[in-house]
């Protein structure tokens, strides 16, 4: 199933969680009035969803002028991938990380930290953009854009359906199904998120060696990443953990059920599958003559 399959998919559930979840809470006209707020959501998550995220994380746009390397860097990878140019953002957070968003190849935007250009190599950074490129060419930003919108609308829901079961007045509401929705929302939601987000993981890290040139250089900004995440808190993805998928590692430091519920896959294991693709070379360390770059 491709990429607009799967989001079907998903806004279909959601609109199914969001018409039982008010039929549980309100009865029959909980359920008309979760019907037609889960067909607005639709709309929105399809439609407004990536500016969503990015406003979010306050993603601000940088031009060519205001941040040329990253530009160039980014605009030779889009070309080798068969893209047009996304719009760039930097979110001013200390952590290292990056994601993608964006309905359409035409519409991508890769958005980075700005702790990954202050920590990270040139052919590090490069490699982490090339991973988020994979993205948007393997149009997985659509789904995980609509995903962390769905997620997020569920743990409203949760919170809605607990205020309307302390209720009254009009239809007596069920306090029993606020507070079992409050407890099985929200988890439902990161089950969905880790299912979609693992497997396109592996997908995009391959596709993402093949148009950085090296896989050795994703290997090598993984690697970085899950080093220098440690001690350093990301506020905003820790404000909106329904975004925590979308991020090229987890960004959230586990204090809740994240590693549970990991939207990533093992870190370790990306990196040996990395390895595994790059040839034999005498200096590993040493960038390979087809440095794009150059």
């Amino acid at each position: 199933m491709g990429g607009y399959g799967r989001t079907m998919v998903l806004l279909a559930g959601l609109t199914a969680l969001f018409v039982g979840a008010g039929s549980l809470i309100g009865g029959q006209q909980g359920a008309l009035l979760a019907l037609l707020l889960g067909g607005a959501m639709n709309l929105w998550a399809w439609w407004g969803s990536d500016r969503m995220v990015l406003r979010m994380h306050n993603a601000q746009a940088v031009t060519a002028a205001e941040a040329p390397e990253l530009y160039r860097m980014t605009e030779d990878l889009a070309r080798r991938a068969g893209l047009p140019m996304p719009a760039l953002y930097v979110i001013h957070e200390d952590q290292p990380n990056a994601f993608a968003t964006g309905r359409s190849p035409e519409r991508g935007a890769v958005a980075v930290n700005s702790g990954l250009l202050d920590l990270m190599s040139r052919e590090e950074v490069a490699g982490v953009v090339a991973h988020e490129l994979a993205h948007i060419k393997n149009r997985d930003t659509l789904i995980m854009a609509v995903t962390a919108t769905l997620a997020g609308a569920i743990s409203f829901l949760a919170r809605f359906g607990m205020l309307a079961g302390r209720g009254g007045g009009g239809q007596r509401q069920n306090p029993l199904g606020g507070l079992l929705f409050l407890i099985l929302g929200p988890l439902a939601a990161m089950l969905v998120q880790t299912a979609i987000s693992r497997s396109r993981e592996y997908v995009a890290d391959a596709e993402g060696a093949r148009i950085c040139g090296d896989p050795r250089w994703l290997a090598a900004g993984l690697a970085r990443l899950e080093e220098c995440k440690q001690g350093r808190i990301n506020q905003l993805a820790e404000a909106n953990p329904a975004s925590a998928h979308m991020f090229i590692i987890n960004p959230l430091s586990g204090l809740r059920l994240d590693r549970l519920f990991s939207t990533h896959p093992p870190t370790e294991e990306r990196i040996r599958r990395l390895m595994a693709l790059a040839p034999p070379s005498p200096a590993p360390h040493t960038p390979p003559s087809r440095n794009p770059w150059a």
